[in-house]
């Protein structure tokens, strides 16, 4: 695998089309199955109400996109947006297991130009995308722009422990990463590129200033893991007249 001479939107795009068939057994093993339960808790602090039309950023292959898709019932539609045909390709096949076509539309799109109106959704949504984005910054200016006054957004990603001894304990266990990769899917070197955009994104305080920054209100997150993950939520302010 050469990286030279490639954009860092070709390199992770080739990254993710690589790897679409191995992520989610790789993400368990990964976060030891914990992702599951961050997707939860952010779940019920979404408290996503029936009929809601949400967007999910960098939908990958589709495990939030179905759970939100569950909470906002025949009424509700989803969109899951994701630049991988490979990791949509996978999503889609979910997605239909699940029953859930009525409900569902997947859409190829880049999370840092998308291509809806101004205040369009109810909520938006991305899992585990900041930190695999050429700028998370215009990301979440996009999301603020597309998402409705009063409506929500919400990210789960990693982050960064603060606690020296977690810390250090972190670092060690990311290091670990690529030889998990290797011994799970006889490939190490995409998943050491996954390792190092985790180890090297900000933390949960910097992000919620990040949020702040591209105008959003009500933020508020939640750290999972000593630090190992968070749940960042907000809102769009409503327009004074």
């Amino acid at each position: 695998m050469s990286l030279t001479n490639q954009t860092p939107e070709s390199q992770v795009q080739g990254l993710f089309k690589r790897i679409a068939g191995n992520y989610d057994q790789m993400n368990n093993l990964i976060s030891l199955g914990t992702h599951k339960h961050w997707r939860k808790v952010a779940m019920n602090k979404l408290a996503i109400k029936p009929g809601s039309f949400v967007l999910d950023l960098c939908c990958g292959t589709g495990d939030w996109t179905i759970a939100l898709a569950k909470a906002v019932g025949p009424s509700g539609q989803i969109i899951g947006l994701d630049f991988s045909a490979e990791m949509l390709a996978v999503a889609k096949k979910k997605v239909a297991a699940a029953g859930l076509n009525d409900r569902v539309t997947l859409v190829q799109g880049d999370a840092m130009a998308l291509p809806y109106s101004d205040d369009h959704f109810d909520v938006v949504t991305i899992g585990f995308g900041l930190r695999n984005v050429p700028d998370a910054n215009q990301v979440l200016r996009e999301m603020h722009r597309v998402v409705c006054p009063g409506g929500q957004v919400a990210s789960l990603e990693t982050s960064q422990p603060t606690q020296p001894i977690v810390k250090m304990g972190w670092k060690v266990y990311f290091k670990l990463i690529p030889m998990m990769a290797k011994i799970a899917v006889h490939d190490y070197r995409d998943y050491a590129y996954l390792q190092r955009t985790a180890a090297e994104f900000v933390n949960a305080k910097q992000l919620a200033q990040m949020y702040d920054n591209a105008g959003f209100t009500h933020i508020n997150y939640q750290t999972f893991d000593m630090g190992a993950a968070a749940v960042h939520l907000a809102r769009k302010a409503y327009t004074e007249n």
